[in-house]
């Protein structure tokens, strides 16, 4: 796990990394947030062709379901 600072709607939101699906770059990742939630960085999916109507702010992300996994196994 590596932790790095990024702003994701809160300047200055603390990220820790749970899992990654690549050892570098930029690839769908599960981060763990100081403020004890989930981050989600994944493929974008469209609310409307995958039938969900979505509120304004929220999004759908797509992750590989072993990569959540990891994340899992990674908290405990």
């Amino acid at each position: 796990m590596s932790e790095i600072d990024t702003e994701v709607d809160a300047p200055g939101l603390r990220l820790t990394e749970l899992a990654a699906s690549c050892s570098g770059g930029s690839c769908p990742t599960v981060y763990l947030s100081g403020k004890g939630t989930i981050v989600v960085q994944g493929y974008a999916v469209d609310g409307a062709a995958a039938g969900i109507d979505l509120p304004s702010g929220e999004l759908l992300v797509e992750i590989p379901a072993d990569l959540l996994a990891a994340a899992v196994r990674n908290q405990s």
